[in-house]
């Protein structure tokens, strides 16, 4: 990433402040208020942005992002995220794992998906007030058309027909659950509500008589997950959302689970990007993350042929000439400049809220900044790439919290970076680990044959 400070709004929110400060401190990625600290991005602006308009005019994008360990993956789609949630996207981040959200089982990642959808209104799950928006917006339809109130149920459920019915090719049972939701409610039955929309949601072992209320069977499967996925996207936008933005992010790990496993994975990240390709779901902005390896090894993308076709990209020229509009981007990770023009925006964002901006501006200056980013950098073997976490958590809580509490503390006499490792990645700890002798890599082993 460049050394190009982000463009940070002169006055900025004490919640936001706050926000922000309070995740670093904690050593964890900001859920919000990335645009304060986005350096080096505006590189991808003008075609990301313009990848979000075309999905809110009814298209499709599916996007692959790839970076080593700690070159901000994770910043970046919940940057874009915050972008798409300007344009009223709602927007889910998905953690793809082997025992929790396995990607060859669809219905879980839809399930997964509907647990942590957001709206630039509501937090996780939004999945309720979504489909209460589009009843209300069903009524509000009717309504202006000129509809009585005494025939309003009828003619709502005339337009819940109309408008899913290409979504009832695919998945009948999708409409007859949000009818029977409807119905659960006029009767004042909150539990079977809660119960039918739990089971919309992709949740398993939902009672049987609530099922049976509603009119629908069994569990979602992985086939009408996708028929579930294409509704949902009918339902926001008609409730006044503009598209969905969901991120299946670490999707490297499908390289650490069985092989019968992870060719099922891989087959099913094929299916869904042909499927976002073929129109069938308007609306969606489909974004995946990876490391290199994923994208390039034999345990990875390069296993499924089909798959790899889809997601070439060319990376051998020099990274100032990368794509933003290719299938996949490259995040090229920080540098020691890069890292340093980070901690400064911190500082001084940090300073704006303190009781003496000029005395943590003066005693945490750029050039401390600079010394500390090195300090973090050489205790994980000088890989800069993965410091930015450990560096900030450092920065925040051991010294600009420090100097604002306490009038004589000064960093350069009072401060010994320490680097624990429990406080480490496995990443940074296998580097820290390097530093101090230990093995860096499987070639240090020595192996008596």
């Amino acid at each position: 990433m460049s050394t190009t400070g982000s463009k940070r709004p002169a006055q900025v929110s004490a919640t936001r402040r706050r926000t922000v400060i309070d995740a670093l401190r904690r050593g964890a990625v900001p859920e919000s208020g990335l645009d304060l600290l986005a350096t080096g991005l505006d590189r991808f602006e003008a075609a990301l942005d313009a990848e979000l308009d075309a999905v809110a005019s009814g298209g499709s994008v599916f996007k692959a992002v790839r970076g080593e360990y700690g070159s901000g993956k994770t910043f970046f789609t919940r940057w874009l995220g915050e972008r798409a949630k300007r344009r009223n996207f709602a927007v889910a981040e998905i953690q793809i794992s082997e025992n929790e959200t396995p990607l060859h089982k669809l219905e879980t990642v839809y399930r997964r998906l509907t647990e942590r959808l957001t709206t630039p209104s509501f937090p996780p799950s939004a999945l309720r007030p979504v489909v209460d928006a589009w009843f209300y917006a069903l009524e509000e339809d009717a309504l202006a058309a000129g509809v009585t109130e005494e025939a309003l149920p009828e003619e709502v459920e005339k337009l819940l027909v109309a408008r899913l019915a290409e979504v009832s090719r695919h998945a009948p049972s999708f409409a007859t659950a949000l009818r029977g939701y409807r119905t659960a409610l006029a009767e004042g039955d909150e539990v079977t509500a809660a119960a039918v929309l739990a089971w919309l949601g992709g949740q398993p072992h939902v009672a049987a008589a609530a099922r049976r209320s509603a009119g629908v069977r069994g569990d979602l499967d992985h086939f009408g997950a996708l028929g579930f996925l294409q509704g949902l996207l009918t339902v926001l936008r008609d409730s006044g959302h503009t598209g969905l933005f969901v991120v299946l992010d670490e999707v490297e790990t499908l390289q650490r689970v069985r092989s019968d496993a992870r060719d099922k994975a891989l087959n099913a990240l094929r299916q869904l990007i042909d499927e976002v390709h073929s129109g069938r779901f308007p609306g969606l902005y489909l974004l995946i993350t990876g490391t290199p390896a994923f994208y390039d090894g034999q345990q990875g993308v390069q296993r499924l042929a089909p798959l790899a076709q889809r997601l070439a990209t060319d990376f051998t020229t020099d990274p100032r000439f990368d794509n933003p509009r290719a299938v996949q981007i490259r995040l090229p990770g920080f540098s020691q400049e890069s890292l340093v023009g980070l901690g400064i925006t911190i500082r001084d964002l940090y300073a704006d809220a303190a009781e003496t901006p000029e005395r943590v501006k003066t005693v945490v200056d750029d050039a401390y900044v600079a010394d500390l980013a090195r300090a973090v950098g050489g205790a994980l073997g000088g890989k800069v790439g993965v410091a930015p976490r450990l560096f900030l958590k450092k920065l925040v809580g051991d010294v600009l919290d420090r100097v604002d509490q306490f009038d004589d503390f000064d960093p350069r006499q009072h401060y010994r970076l320490t680097v624990a490792s429990s406080e480490l990645t496995d990443v940074e700890r296998n580097l820290a680990a390097s530093v101090a002798g230990g093995p860096a890599s499987a070639d240090d082993f020595d192996l008596e044959l």
